[in-house]
């Protein structure tokens, strides 16, 4: 009789223990997957809603008045048919885990996928002012084209305007999905439930950080390294604005620190780079070179 080598006993063995890991005692010990929504999935599905929204840059025929519809179809109907399916896996799965807060009843995916597409022209029109305001922004463009290719900070937004669309809806675990995916390919963490304005520039945008209740006016520049954070970590219970307001025309220089709800930087206000802030500034506000907290009673640079 033939024996086993010895590591193929010691990987058998090695399996047995992953396998008694699973008692059901961790968090992770979930092994509900066929009710989970499917990561890859989602994050496809939302490549074929970037297709819908940028068709002359993805595709690969040439597009004419004659055939864009066609096209748009392709993508749009492979998105919805798997969109409204991992959407029912979320609601359904967050329903049977007794998580009741939220706004949709399961069975809801179909309206959430529809209300989306219905709102593509105007999620084009915002990331065409994102476009935009990068081009006005960044003199080293040389062209649109080279933004919607290759700038990090695009593909950010767009999946934060697509997640944030679901997430006001009600929508849960999908729409962080989206604005992970993003923030593993391009170091700028945006959280969903952020509100943000129209034509934000993030100017190379590695290591910049958009906490949830972030508020984020019009016209507004972001520049790498940027937080805009908690001040503190609050009960899970508690539910309030954690994170600061960044009224229209504010710039932001590299590696500033802004954290608090009740912290609102004024309109027209430049932070500069490494600053600390955890406390308001009024419109047109200077800020350089030190930090400033809730005990500075000095007031910043005026304009």
């Amino acid at each position: 009789m033939r024996t086993e080598p010895k590591r193929f006993r010691e990987l058998e063995s090695a399996i047995d223990d992953v396998v008694a890991s699973y008692t059901g005692k961790l968090e992770i010990d979930n092994l509900e997957s066929s009710a989970l929504p499917n990561k890859r999935a989602v994050i496809d599905a939302i490549e074929h809603v970037k297709h819908g929204m940028l068709m002359g840059f993805y595709s690969t025929r040439t597009l004419t008045k004659d055939n864009l519809r066609q096209g748009l179809a392709e993508h749009l109907y492979a998105a919805h048919c798997v969109l409204v399916e991992q959407i029912e896996r979320a609601l359904t799965y967050d329903h049977w885990m007794g998580r009741t807060d939220r706004l949709l009843p399961a069975g809801s995916g179909e309206e959430v996928v529809l209300a989306l597409f219905r709102d593509l022209p105007e999620l084009r029109r915002l990331v065409n002012a994102d476009v935009r305001a990068a081009y006005v922004g960044d003199p080293a463009a040389k062209n649109v084209e080279e933004i919607v290719f290759s700038y990090p900070a695009l593909e950010a937004l767009i999946a934060y305007r697509i997640a944030n669309r679901l997430c006001r809806a009600g929508v849960p675990m999908i729409p962080r999905i989206i604005t992970e995916h993003a923030h593993s390919r391009t170091g700028i963490d945006i959280n969903p439930g952020a509100q943000i304005g129209e034509r934000l520039f993030i100017d190379h945008g590695t290591g910049v950080v958009v906490g949830e209740t972030t508020v984020i006016g019009n016209d507004v520049k972001l520049y790498q390294g940027v937080t805009l954070g908690a001040l503190s970590v609050p009960n899970r219970e508690e539910k309030g604005k954690r994170h600061p307001t960044l009224e229209d025309g504010v710039t932001i220089y590299a590696g500033a620190t802004i954290l608090g709800g009740e912290t609102v930087i004024g309109a027209g206000s430049v932070i500069g780079g490494n600053v600390w802030l955890t406390k308001s500034v009024p419109a047109g506000s200077r800020v350089f070179g030190r930090a400033r907290g809730p005990d500075d009673d000095a007031p910043p640079t005026p304009p």
